[in-house]
């Protein structure tokens, strides 16, 4: 490569990369504006959430608990205020578990973190190899069960998946427990690895089985499309079986576009995380967000809401670094 096309390639990357971090500079400001207009005007008083409903205090005591939370001044003062301390690494006290919410957040992510990945995981090897046993045998019976099956997954919210998987694996036949992160009153670290597996087991087959559907009907129209290509043709005029065609053909032309949409799929995960461990009571951000929405926990709820969208950012920049590493063109386009 000549001095000046490694100099293109550079600035296009370097372009590429000042594009996405604005975009991220830019999307943590949106997001955090609307999710502090939402959270103000929530039905749920925070004060009251703290306190209990059974609790009575008086008008005194209610405006020194709101001046200490810094909840009597204007929304702007509020915003602000909040914004400087999350700009300065301080994302606030949880008044539900009463330490810093980025310890809370720090402890339920890598929960999180473990059901999303292996749900990722598995949806991805398996939608993928679904989708090539779709291709190959198009229009006929596997073809239309895995479309079938793909159409209907498609459909079906998380929340509903995992009742059923409770009702019928959990409690008709008693394979798995009913919930949590392992058994319950035994302490965290006296918890087997058998035992965390059976507790993970059901969370992490509701969110891989949903995310199968997209990834096998992406895969089977791209591989339709490579395997009535011109070279495909010519090779199986030439003998090539359907193993050879696969490994010499359809893999290289199939697979990239499958993880880049695999990646992008990080914001359906995360959506599906939220809905499978409040189902199963598993104690990650998802069931920590839903926690902290019921109990009027702001400064928590504002916290993951900001960590769940730097996720999902960090899931399609992957996706579009990967075709960025492909395709050159898509380093100068904005």
């Amino acid at each position: 490569m000549s001095p000046r096309g490694a100099r293109a390639d550079t600035a296009g990357v370097a372009r590429f990369l000042a594009v996405r971090l604005l975009r991220f500079a830019t999307l943590l400001a949106g997001v955090s504006v609307l999710a502090f207009a939402l959270v103000l005007n929530s039905p749920v008083d925070p004060i009251q959430a703290y306190i209990g409903a059974d609790v009575n205090i008086s008008d005194e005591q209610l405006a020194r608990l709101r001046e200490y939370w810094g909840l009597d001044g204007s929304p702007v003062e509020r915003y602000f205020a909040w914004a400087s301390a999350m700009a300065e690494g301080n994302l606030g006290v949880s008044t539900l578990y009463k330490a810093p919410v980025a310890a809370v957040i720090g402890e339920r992510f890598w929960a999180s973190f473990a059901l999303m990945g292996a749900a990722w995981m598995f949806s991805g090897v398996i939608g993928y190899a679904l989708g090539v046993v779709a291709a190959f045998h198009r229009g006929r019976l596997a073809d239309r069960i895995i479309t079938g099956y793909s159409y209907a997954l498609s459909s079906t919210p998380a929340f509903w998946l995992g009742i059923v998987f409770l009702a019928v694996f959990a409690v008709w036949l008693g394979w798995f427990p009913v919930g949590l992160a392992g058994p319950h009153g035994v302490p965290a670290e006296e918890v087997t690895l058998t035992q965390r597996l059976r507790h993970f087991a059901l969370p992490v087959a509701t969110l891989s089985l949903i995310g199968v559907a997209n990834i096998a009907m992406h895969t089977r129209e791209r591989m339709t499309d490579v395997l009535h290509s011109d070279y495909v043709l010519f090779a199986r005029a030439r003998g090539e079986l359907n193993r050879s065609v696969f490994w010499n053909h359809g893999l290289r032309n199939s697979i990239v576009p499958a993880i880049t949409l695999q990646f992008a799929y990080f914001a359906e995960l995360f959506g599906g995380s939220v809905l499978a461990e409040t189902v199963f009571s598993y104690p990650g951000l998802g069931s920590t967000l839903t926690a902290a929405a019921l109990g009027g926990d702001v400064p928590l709820l504002l916290g993951i809401v900001l960590i769940s969208s730097a996720f999902v950012f960090a899931g399609n920049t992957v996706a579009d670094l990967i075709n960025a590493a492909i395709d050159p063109r898509v380093r100068t386009s904005p």
